[in-house]
């Protein structure tokens, strides 16, 4: 069972961990009460941590987390520099020949693994191809996908303009998984409901953690879409029993550098 610890000599009653509780498992019930946990924290608590951040005394632990846990948080960026960072935002499909360093990709996954999720269930585990010989024969397999699309489906193949990527694929001039080094793939429980939207969330705090150590990434739509259709990758790859894929990401060293930052479509909003 989960436990609520204080600190009676650093609580200053100041009631902000029952405040601040998502699932309102911390009671307070009056000024010189020191916070318990309610008769059902065990298995309603979010574990969160958020008791044990917004805590400015560090009075507050759980069995599981401490304050001595948790580094100190930085100061926020302004929101100028934050708007450039985001906007500077590429998602690169030219990578230099250059195999990324497992240290850089398993500090992406412990920042990737700090996104938000529904009930903070934290579904995603990952799969992590650093090999770029086994690239190639995943990209091998989502052309005969997009061939047997062609073949069995023409009109949808027109849509997505499958046929000139097939043909530019046999030209030399294409690859799927665009020659990157590493692809990182993101797979979740598939009862889980919000499977999806929490490892798009993962995955997009990789991406966006990537150029901070010099890499580049972008999502692989179309290792994605193969996955779920062409049952020859998925003997390629297969994931445990349970698992669904929640999405791909093609990761590497960036062949150029960006200098300018394009505008994109204005917000459409509808003010009520």
């Amino acid at each position: 069972m989960a436990q609520l610890i204080i600190d009676v000599d650093k609580c200053n009653h100041d009631g902000l961990c029952v405040e601040e509780c998502p699932a309102r498992v911390i009671e307070k019930p009056g000024k010189d009460v020191l916070p318990f946990q309610s008769d059902d924290f065990d298995g309603i608590c979010l574990e969160c941590g958020h008791c044990v951040a917004v805590c400015p005394t560090g009075a507050l632990s759980l069995d599981w987390l401490t304050p001595d846990d948790c580094p100190e948080a930085a100061p926020m960026l302004d929101a100028d520099t934050a708007e450039a960072f985001l906007r500077a935002r590429r998602s690169i499909r030219r990578f230099k020949n250059k195999p990324v360093e497992k240290e850089k990709i398993e500090r992406l996954l412990h920042v990737a693994c700090h996104a938000p999720s529904a009930k903070n269930f934290q579904p995603w585990e990952w799969i992590v191809i650093n090999d770029k010989a086994q690239t190639e024969v995943f990209d091998a397999l989502i052309l005969d996908w997009m061939k047997a699309i062609a073949e069995k489906q023409p009109q949808v193949a027109e849509v997505l303009k499958i046929p000139r990527t097939i043909d530019l694929a046999a030209a030399g001039k294409y690859k799927t998984l665009r020659n990157a080094p590493c692809l990182i793939v993101c797979h979740a429980d598939k009862d889980w409901g919000w499977a999806t939207e929490d490892c798009t969330l993962a995955l997009s705090y990789l991406e966006l953690m990537a150029p901070t150590l010099g890499l580049g990434a972008t999502w692989s739509g179309y290792f994605t879409s193969a996955y779920k259709n062409y049952p020859p990758l998925v003997e390629a790859l297969p994931l445990p029993e349970g698992r669904k894929i929640a999405g791909a990401m093609m990761l590497g060293y960036g062949s150029f550098k960006y200098h300018r930052l394009p505008n994109r479509k204005p917000a459409v909003v509808e003010w009520k």
